[in-house]
């Protein structure tokens, strides 16, 4: 894609939060995010995929303004960015959709003052009148009843207050929404109405989101690229297809050959299975060389003494592992 489509960049993002002091007096940091670079292209939806505590949120919180970055840079249509320095129009068209939306909503407010607060915040709609109307219009786009607007958060189910946490999000008519986990506190069947909804709202509206979840099947039909976050570092990044058919790095194969699956046919198309060894490591005290090492069975000497850089395998798709920069793949053997 060409470089005046990318709507937000990060520029080897670190986020390092304090820790204490270890044994020898010097001051420890939790490495939530350890320099990720990502471009994130107008109107696509990609997928920042990973277990828990590998960084997707932390990154998620560092773009929307929550954290200020410790080193690196973050631009939203090529205008640097930071906690401070965000125009009203950056926060206008950035927006964020968080995990709980039963944390996220004011329990003292009725769904129409929750939705009418970001109008009045960027001044959309001259009069109360105005902003109603447009109140209505957002219960229309998230599928919910106009009479809803009366209700207050604790009336209504978990499906129903993420609706209304979308239209909150969608009330600046943004251009660029983060999806935190959005529907991983939530019942199947209304997860995958929200899916089908979110879906829907992107294509009208011509929307970019960064989707961050741990579940990884989740990703098949809803994103266009795929990236992999292992301990606050991208081990690999490809679009959605090339990803689930042509996994490269043994982390990615671990997790995908872990999805399950309902029938012999979708089992065959699943890389074969690779076997995690040890524990991950903690974020204090990151091993040298390849952070995944200690959990590779492919592990080689070089992994234990180099981080490996992201190269390029095909355009689109990196991945940032030793086998691959030495041009081979994953032995039949592991070590």
């Amino acid at each position: 894609m060409p470089q005046d489509d990318v709507i937000l960049q990060l520029n080897h993002l670190k986020q390092y939060f304090p820790a204490g002091k270890g044994k020898d007096g010097q001051k420890l940091f939790v490495k939530a995010v350890d320099d990720v670079s990502l471009d994130v292209h107008r109107g696509e939806v990609i997928g920042l995929v990973g277990e828990s505590g590998s960084g997707k949120s932390t990154i998620a919180y560092s773009i929307i303004g929550m954290y200020e970055p410790t080193d690196g840079e973050i631009l939203f249509e090529g205008q640097k960015i930071g906690r401070k320095h965000r125009s009203m129009q950056m926060k206008k068209d950035m927006q964020i959709v968080f995990q709980d939306p039963g944390s996220s909503l004011n329990p003292h407010q009725s769904i129409a003052e929750i939705l009418e607060l970001p109008l009045k915040v960027h001044k959309i709609g001259k009069t109360h009148a105005e902003r109603m109307e447009r109140v209505k219009e957002l219960l229309t786009m998230v599928e919910l009843p106009e009479h809803y607007m009366y209700k207050s958060p604790a009336s209504i189910g978990g499906g129903e207050k993420q609706m209304v946490a979308i239209a909150r999000a969608l009330a600046t008519d943004p251009k660029f929404i983060i999806l935190d986990e959005p529907t991983s506190a939530l019942d199947v069947s209304i997860q995958a109405k929200i899916i089908n909804m979110l879906l829907k709202l992107q294509r009208e509206k011509n929307l970019t989101y960064l989707f961050i979840t741990h579940d990884l099947s989740l990703m098949r039909n809803i994103a266009h690229r795929v990236a992999i976050l292992y301990l606050g570092k991208i081990a690999e990044i490809a679009p959605a297809d090339t990803f689930f058919q042509r996994p490269e790095h043994p982390y990615t194969q671990m997790l995908i050959s872990s999805i399950p699956v309902v029938s012999e046919e979708e089992e065959a198309l699943k890389p074969a299975k690779v076997e995690s060894t040890g524990e991950i490591p903690s974020p204090v005290n990151i091993p040298p060389g390849c952070s995944f090492h200690l959990r590779c069975p492919y592990v080689m000497d070089q992994c234990k003494a180099e981080d490996p850089a992201m190269i390029p395998l095909e355009p689109g798709h990196q991945v940032r592992c030793h086998l691959c920069q030495a041009g081979r793949t994953t032995p039949a053997e592991p070590n």
